[in-house]
């Protein structure tokens, strides 16, 4: 029970399918850890399995339907946590998603779309949230970024690179401007996990269509020799939100079964 008493906002809380996408599973652990989440999804039918994966902790989530590129959403999104639970004590930045090509392939619209859903949202949340948490001089924000972030990860992708490696450094600058202030803010950085976003979305964009293909692909870079899942996110999410991590700012955890580590 790491938070009990603590109030959490988890965005991209659904998912694209069944499974554990790291939205999903950082939403569903916090709740099983004693928090009270409001649980945000552009698409609130995505959050319905969240719910119900949540188990006896499904009535500590609140669902909110939110598009989080819209500064207007986003400031009702922060004002409902407020209405609903009076405060708040962890922001998860979840939301994302990557594109293929690299600069002459990628269309300006595509690119323009990557900034605004991988890099504006967190601004937004951030723009929103950190008044609440300064006023309370307490709280954690942990950002989710990728590996496509820190290195060449196995295909072209220049916007959600850029982008990811956008949200890293972001979260560097906020953490040491607010320190002073009791605030934390810290990034997870994942690597190529085994989420339903493989099935629904990547495996048509690099093998068309091959899952299993795609699954041999990405498990060959991997030194553990498996690919985690979105619970293997929310492990390392939960504990730079707690407690625990007190003494951790402007830092980034990998968690990647050894990939980015390799020189290959």
């Amino acid at each position: 029970m790491r938070f009990k008493d603590k109030v959490a906002i988890v965005t991209g809380a659904g998912c694209v399918g069944e499974g554990w996408g790291n939205g999903r599973a950082v939403a569903v652990r916090l709740a099983q850890e004693g928090a009270r989440v409001l649980a945000v999804d552009r698409e609130p039918a995505r959050l319905e399995e969240t719910l119900a994966r949540a188990g006896e902790a499904r009535t500590s989530i609140r669902s909110f339907s939110c598009d989080v590129t819209s500064s207007d959403g986003v400031a009702a999104m922060a004002a409902a946590c407020l209405e609903a639970y009076g405060r708040i004590d962890v922001l998860v930045n979840n939301v994302g998603g990557s594109a293929p090509g690299g600069p002459v392939e990628m269309s300006e619209e595509v690119w323009d779309t990557q900034v605004d859903v991988n890099l504006k949202s967190v601004f937004l949340t951030c723009k929103h949230v950190l008044p609440t948490l300064l006023a309370q001089r307490s709280g954690a924000i942990v950002n989710v970024a990728s590996t496509s972030g820190l290195r060449w990860t196995g295909s072209a992708q220049v916007a959600y690179a850029a982008t990811k490696a956008g949200v890293i450094h972001l979260s560097r600058v906020v953490a040491v401007q607010h320190a002073p202030h009791g605030v934390r803010v810290n990034c997870v950085v994942p690597g190529q996990l085994h989420t339903p976003m493989v099935e629904a979305r990547l495996a048509k964009q690099r093998t068309g269509g091959d899952v299993d293909a795609l699954l041999a692909q990405r498990q060959r870079r991997i030194p553990l020799g498996f690919m985690g899942d979105g619970r293997d996110t929310a492990s390392a999410v939960l504990f730079l939100a707690s407690d625990e991590a007190r003494f951790i700012t402007g830092t980034e955890l990998v968690v990647d079964g050894g990939m980015t580590a390799r020189c290959d």
